[in-house]
């Protein structure tokens, strides 16, 4: 019988890609949860009723647009949720603005990145066993502060990009990314971000499919190192 992980989907354009496809090849039934839906994007201020996490064998929670360095209603039911959960002893998986969500639950905190990291970036990774040097994709403006306790596994010169605790694993960077959701992202963001960096969006998305097979396989790396190294399963 499968193990139901329970997928913490904050927006509509997100999927959980290489990531998800590689934990139901390992076993596990995903189920879903959307927090805001496409017709509340631009108000993101939604009521959401989280399901106990001991329901659960893993929780995997993903990237958002938004930030955790003002949290709203569903950000401190999901900070709570990561907390019962990490308490509990269920691995957790959270990636980007989920790795900053699981910082900040288990007593670290998110704030402003000194820049906007958008792109490809290597990594100085201590353990990379567990976490390679990529390279690896960077979407985001904040960045987390380890929670106490907490082992950080890799870096650049932006952000802590990898940290373990107990059996839960946050990362900064997108490994589940395919080009269809990297385009849908630079479709809603419209051309403000990529201008703040100088960056261009069809030729990222065009690197990202040329390199499809090796960002697959370091994902696929990733999690196998995750379940079978941090969550122990």
């Amino acid at each position: 019988m499968a193990v139901r992980a329970l997928v913490i989907v904050h927006d509509h354009m997100s999927t959980t890609g290489h990531v998800g496809e590689r934990l139901a090849e390992r076993g596990y039934a995903l189920d879903e949860l959307l927090v805001v839906p496409a017709e509340r994007y631009t108000t993101p201020d939604v009521d959401v009723v989280f399901p106990p996490p001991t329901n659960y064998g893993l929780i995997l929670t993903l990237g958002a647009p938004w930030s955790l360095t003002r949290t709203t209603g569903w950000m401190r039911a999901e900070l709570a949720l990561l907390r019962t959960a990490h308490e509990a002893g269920i691995p957790v998986l959270g990636v980007c603005f989920g790795g900053q969500a699981l910082a900040t639950a288990l007593g670290g905190r998110t704030e402003r990145a000194p820049r906007f990291e958008l792109g490809w970036s290597r990594i100085e990774a201590d353990e990379p066993e567990l976490v390679g040097p990529g390279p690896w994709f960077q979407f985001h403006g904040d960045r987390w502060r380890l929670p106490p306790g907490a082992r950080e596994l890799a870096r650049n010169e932006v952000a802590s990009q990898a940290f373990v605790l107990g059996r839960s694993l946050g990362v900064q960077f997108h490994p589940e990314l395919t080009p269809e959701v990297l385009r849908t992202w630079f479709d809603q963001a419209g051309a403000a971000i990529p201008a703040e960096v100088a960056a261009d969006p069809d030729r990222l998305v065009a690197e990202l499919r040329a390199d499809l097979p090796a960002v697959r396989e370091r994902a696929r790396a990733l999690v196998d190192a995750f379940l079978d190294r941090v969550a122990e399963v």
